[in-house]
């Protein structure tokens, strides 16, 4: 292994250059350290106006999502040393499909209204005083909906899907995964609201399949998977309207 790397990173400052560009730095290689530790280094003692975004460090606030030699990545669980060979160089660049507000941040509004548009959290159609006590689930009640409510928002799955760089207004993986999480939680009455919003090109049929999104996952969340689900959902859901208009509607079937 190399004791030194070469980074590119791409810097860009909206307010003076016209397009990014790439910087070139060299920085050491230790066993215990990923990319965001290199980003570091380079901020602390090379260049103190390289700007990026970070916060736990832990792989748990999704913040540090950046593209790494072209693959969507958390750079705090990314290592050098996966890429320390051979005079391997190291190019980091802001997540794809994103604005950029300088350097390797990028703007998240746009994602965040999507997810706000599929109410992720629980909808109650009735509701009961806490004197009454709490809505209590069971361990395999719990685990059919678990792994879809691992998703930190990272927005890697955003940069991996080439339905979001086609189509600005698809709502997307990370957004369409936590919709079917609660409709999969057995507490929750929302399913009829969200299946309106998202049973549309813009939505679940938007999605191609290709995969990528779970591919990148850091949580192994699997939206694609939680996408072939709801639209699995949404095609019953429409049998039962039509062949049993009175009938209940297949979203709220809870385990």
């Amino acid at each position: 292994m190399a004791d030194k790397i070469i980074l590119e990173v791409a810097r860009y400052s909206p307010e003076q250059d016209t397009k990014p560009c790439f910087a070139t730095y060299e920085v050491p290689v230790h066993k215990e350290w990923v990319v965001l530790d290199a980003l570091n280094y380079i901020k602390d003692k090379v260049d103190g106006s390289l700007t990026y975004r970070w916060s736990c460090r832990m792989g748990i606030c999704g913040s540090c999502g950046m593209m790494v030699n072209g693959e969507p990545k958390l750079t705090c669980a990314t290592f050098l040393s996966s890429y320390a060979h051979n005079g391997n160089k190291i190019r980091v660049e802001p997540l794809r499909y994103f604005p950029v507000v300088r350097d390797l941040v990028t703007e998240l509004s746009d994602f965040l209204v999507k997810l706000k548009k599929v109410k992720p959290w629980l909808i109650r159609k009735d509701t009961v005083p806490l004197s009454q006590g709490e809505f209590l689930q069971t361990p395999e009640q719990l685990d059919y909906y678990k792994q879809f409510s691992m998703c930190i928002n990272c927005t890697l799955c955003y940069s991996a899907c080439p339905v979001v760089g086609l189509d600005p207004k698809f709502v997307g993986p990370a957004a369409i995964a936590l919709a079917q999480r609660y409709n999969l939680d057995s507490r929750d009455q929302g399913a009829v609201e969200r299946i309106a919003v998202l049973a549309h090109p813009e939505g679940i049929w938007g999605c191609t399949f290709v995969g990528e999104c779970t591919k990148v996952c850091p949580k192994h969340v699997d939206p694609a998977g939680a996408i072939q689900q709801y639209k699995l959902n949404a095609v019953l859901d429409w049998l039962t309207s039509f062949l049993m208009p009175r009938g209940h509607n297949s979203q709220d079937v809870k385990p």
